[in-house]
Parts: structure tokens; C-alpha cells; sequence
């Protein structure tokens, strides 16, 4: 056991894993929506506009699961 399992912290290897899943969960959903919404309307200005509202929804729920995966479980 080291010193930073004594004290809960994660390691640096964690908080990059874990950062690029809650990076990925945010931005995949937009970017896609915006593909999605340029390729059926044709119109890139609609399409940044519903991809952008779809990246704020995403950031909001990010919230929520960063504070679920920053905890650190003992096993």
C-alpha cells in the first residue's frame, strides 16, 4: 500500500483515464449531432446551433458523473 492509497487521492494515471472518458462523453455526442444535423438539413449554421445545445446539455450531465468517477473505491 502506498502513501497515496492511505490517503484516497488518485493517482496521476487515474485522473488522466478518467478525464479523457469524461472528455470523450462530452464531446462525441455533439460532434456527432452536428454531423448528424449538417448532413440532414444542409445547413452548417442549424447544425453548429443544435450541436453546441447538445455539448451544454453534455457538459451538464459531465457533472454529475465526474463527481461519481473522481471517488475513489477501496477494494
Amino acid at each position: 500500500m502506498t502513501s497515496d492509497d492511505k490517503t484516497g487521492k488518485l493517482t496521476l494515471q487515474e485522473i488522466i483515464l478518467k478525464g479523457s472518458i469524461i472528455a470523450a462523453i462530452v464531446t462525441i455526442p455533439s460532434i456527432v449531432t452536428f454531423l448528424i444535423a449538417w448532413k440532414i438539413l444542409d445547413n452548417l449554421i442549424q447544425a453548429a446551433i443544435i450541436g453546441a445545445v447538445i455539448h451544454f446539455i453534455a457538459m451538464g450531465f459531465s457533472l454529475k458523473i465526474s463527481k461519481k468517477l473522481s471517488v475513489r473505491r477501496n477494494s
